[in-house]
């Protein structure tokens, strides 16, 4: 799993090669600097033989090459920083991108069925897990890896019996830091799927804070999301103790093999095997030899993550996406607005249908309203329209054309919705205006705000139309967010209409108001209107009563009060009180 895992992290690194190979080659130049130090510095020891002996001269030379090491070593290690950081970043943000552009491209099942807050997790904090890994991962690895070689390659040809025994002594590090790694892993699945579960919660709770305290749910609030994060306390410590336990371990094993070197290179030197400074250059290099160890454990637990984090990234790049338009579907632009529903059914769960043999048939310019009780399938028609979802038998027709053979995103720039859940982004007024065409004068804007009735409150904001709406719309009431969704739909001007209770926040002299200038937008075109108050809905050419998927009674308003069935119950059971 790992190797796959990190065959596709390979493949975002490949437009940075530029960047990889200028890191690894300033990293061998670095490390080959610093593995030059210590032979000039026991050298240079060398020439310093007593008090009254000492080659001032050489000692001097070999300081100097010392020291341009050492400028070579801080040059490279830069450039090796630079191009690291460009590539983690730029991987990073280009896993974003994919992630983020194939939710755009996934159903809209999916997204319904899915932790919103863990989805966001995996974009802002799995993303940044994989830049953290391969920054390592270059910065540390790799270097620790090239060190370790060539500190051998050096040691053997300084001594070959020291460095024997250093490399039979080492096997044990390797032992304990692999075993360490195949621990921690499990115990980091389970930490970043309980990140996203928090991220989820938190996600909803500080959404819908008003409801929390609405109704007094603060402590349940808080013991709920004490119990997740006590649970995460647990399964990272857990992690965390055996991450850190691979450091102190490597640590020890070293300290043995830094011990082995100064003991055996000390009789070496009485042996007159090894000068003095040649111990020297080699304790040195039994440091540098050991020292990649402690660093490599510390970072296979960040590559352990960065790994998981892909992982984690690659389970919504890889989500099966929306059927694509096949290859001769039209590009429709205009609509008469002609609507035919075939023998349509449909069902989220397949074991529990929903909308079954649906027929419907609307011309031009008509105004479909549709009515029934709470779950009977008035918003799922709306998404089968929208082809939100595919109808699973049947078929839905507009001027003739089956929607699956018209490209989506020219099917949906034919309608035009208004929900009664508003969604504002973090912007101007005007540019939540424009979002349904950018590409809109500041006049056409206006002129679709007074159109909404929406105008007047606007002029009163702080900034009028440059006024910028806080976080999901907090510093707006419900029906000001309401009339400035209708403004957008007044300015997209579109070929069919979709209401969904979109006049449900907002007072009954604007609901009037917004009512005529809805009748203006809806003339000569077709509409459909979801409605709980049957008040905004008698002038509806045809009224479709729903019961659990089906039609259980169509016609007019005045037709259907006279069959006296379902709707006229409904009709005067919501005006019996004010009668």
């Amino acid at each position: 799993m790992i190797y796959k895992v990190t065959k596709r992290i390979s493949k975002y690194c490949k437009p940075y090669t530029k960047n990889i190979i200028l890191a690894i080659i300033s990293a061998i130049v670095n490390i080959v600097s610093v593995l030059a130090i210590p032979v000039f510095i026991g050298m240079a020891i060398d020439n310093i033989l007593d008090k009254n002996a000492v080659n001032y001269a050489m000692v001097f030379y070999y300081l100097v090459i010392v020291g341009v090491f050492v400028a070579l070593a801080c040059v490279f290690q830069w450039i090796m920083n630079v191009n690291t950081q460009k590539l983690a970043f730029s991987t990073a943000r280009d896993f974003r991108l994919d992630a983020f552009a194939k939710l755009n491209h996934l159903p809209i099942s999916y997204i319904d069925k899915s932790n919103h807050g863990d989805i966001i997790s995996r974009l802002v904090n799995d993303a940044q897990q994989v830049s953290d890994g391969l920054q390592q991962a270059i910065t540390q690895f790799l270097p620790g890896v090239i060190t370790i070689f060539g500190t051998l390659i050096v040691m053997l040809i300084l001594n070959p019996v020291i460095a024997l025994v250093v490399v039979l002594i080492t096997p044990l590090s390797i032992f304990m830091a692999t075993f360490i790694t195949r621990k921690t892993r499990q115990s980091f699945v389970e930490k970043a799927k309980l990140e996203g579960e928090i991220m989820g919660f938190l996600n909803e709770r500080v959404q819908n804070q008003v409801l929390v305290k609405a109704f007094g749910n603060e402590q349940a609030s808080k013991n709920v999301l004490k119990e997740m994060t006590d649970m995460l306390f647990k399964v990272g410590l857990k992690a965390q103790f055996y991450s850190s336990i691979s450091n102190p371990c490597t640590r020890f094993v070293n300290s043995i093999v830094y011990v082995a070197v100064c003991v055996i290179g000390a009789l070496s030197v009485i042996k007159g095997g090894l000068t003095v400074g040649q111990l020297s250059s080699f304790l040195a290099y039994a440091n540098q030899y050991t020292k990649p160890f402690n660093e490599i454990s510390d970072v296979l637990s960040q590559l352990q993550i960065a790994a998981i984090s892909a992982e984690r990234l690659f389970f919504i790049i890889d989500e099966q996406a929306e059927t694509p338009d096949t290859k001769t579907a039209v590009d429709k632009q205009n609509s008469d607005g002609v609507i035919k529903i075939e023998n349509v059914s449909f069902s989220y769960t397949k074991d529990v249908p929903l909308i079954k043999n649906f027929n419907l048939e609307v011309k031009k310019g008509q105004k479909i309203a549709i009515v029934g009780p709470t779950g009977c399938g008035k918003t799922t028609i709306i998404n089968l329209l929208m082809r939100f979802y595919d109808v699973d038998n049947g078929r839905i027709l507009i001027d003739g054309i089956n929607i699956k053979d018209i490209q989506r995103n020219s099917l949906r720039s034919l309608y035009g919705m208004v929900l009664q859940e508003t969604w504002l982004q973090h912007a101007t007024v005007a540019e939540n205006i424009a979002y349904a065409d950018k590409n809109a004068t500041k006049e056409q804007i206006i002129t679709a705000a007074k159109a909404a009735y929406a105008h007047s409150f606007i002029k009163r904001l702080p900034q009028g139309y440059d006024t910028v709406i806080q976080l999901n719309g907090s510093n707006l009431s419900l029906g000001q967010r309401q009339l400035l969704s209708i403004a957008r739909i007044m300015l997209a001007q579109p070929k069919i209409l979709i209401l969904d209770e979109s006049t449900s926040s907002i007072d009954t002299r604007t609901e009037i108001l917004i009512g005529e200038a809805f009748n203006k937008l809806m003339k000569d075109r077709t509409s459909f209107v979801v409605a709980h108050r049957l008040s905004t809905i008698q002038t509806a050419d045809v009224i479709l009563v729903m019961e659990d998927g089906d039609i259980i009674e169509k016609g007019t308003h005045k037709q259907l009060i006279k069959q006296n069935g379902f709707y006229a119950k409904l009709f005067n059971s919501q005006f019996a009180e004010a009668d």
